[in-house]
C-alpha cells in the first residue's frame, strides 16, 4: 500500500515537472506560438505597421516598402548621438537605395518640434525621407526609450535586429544593410 502510494506521488511529481518544463521551453521560444507573425518591435517579429507624413507632406506606410530592406531609424534633433550618426546613415542610403534600401528616420516629434526637425535635414542635406511622429504612434508601437532607436527591418517586414542608443558606426550599418540585402536576393 505505501509502495503504491510512493509510486503515484513519484508520477504525479514527474508529471508535473514535464508538464512545467514545457511550459517554460515553449513559453521562452518566441517563434513557437506566431512564428514572428504578431507584430513586436523586437527581432524575429513582424515590424509594427505605422503611416506617418514626411516633412513635404508625402504618407509613407512601412508596409508598403515590403520588399525592400529598412532601416527604421527613431530619433530627435536635440539628441547628440542621433545628430552623429545621421551622416553616416545618409552615406549608406545613397550608396544602397539602388539596391533596395530604405531608410526611414523618423523624428520623435512629440519630443521635438517639427521645424527643427525640418532646420537639422537641411542643414545636413539629408535625402532619405523625414517622417513626423507628431502624435508618438511609432515611438509607443517601437517602444521607444532611449534615443535613438535603429531597427533593422528585412524585405519580409521582419525586425531583424534592434540597435538603441548610438550612434551606429558606419561599418555597423553598411555590414548589416549588406546582409540583409543579400539575404533578400
Amino acid at each position: 500500500m505505501k509502495f503504491l502510494q510512493l509510486n503515484r506521488a513519484r508520477l504525479f511529481y514527474s508529471v508535473i515537472l514535464i508538464l512545467g518544463l514545457g511550459w517554460i521551453w515553449f513559453s521562452a521560444n518566441p517563434q513557437s506560438a506566431t512564428s514572428g507573425k504578431i507584430p513586436a518591435p523586437q527581432a524575429g517579429f513582424l515590424a509594427p505597421d505605422f503611416s506617418l507624413n514626411t516633412l513635404t507632406g508625402e504618407n509613407i506606410k512601412l508596409s508598403d516598402l515590403r520588399g525592400k530592406v529598412v532601416l527604421v531609424n527613431i530619433w530627435a534633433s536635440w539628441c547628440l548621438p542621433c545628430r552623429a550618426e545621421m551622416p553616416a546613415l545618409d552615406r549608406a542610403f545613397q550608396k544602397y537605395k539602388g539596391q533596395g534600401f530604405i531608410v526611414l528616420a523618423i523624428n520623435s516629434t512629440i519630443q521635438d518640434s517639427n521645424a527643427k526637425a525640418a532646420e537639422f535635414a537641411s542643414t545636413n542635406k539629408l535625402s532619405f525621407p523625414i517622417l513626423l511622429d507628431e502624435k508618438g504612434i511609432a515611438t509607443r508601437l517601437y517602444r521607444v526609450q532611449s534615443l535613438p532607436s535603429s531597427f533593422f527591418i528585412g524585405t519580409d517586414g521582419i525586425v531583424r535586429e534592434v540597435i538603441i542608443g548610438g550612434p551606429m558606426s558606419e561599418a555597423l550599418l553598411m555590414s548589416r544593410i549588406e546582409k540583409l540585402l543579400q539575404e533578400g536576393h
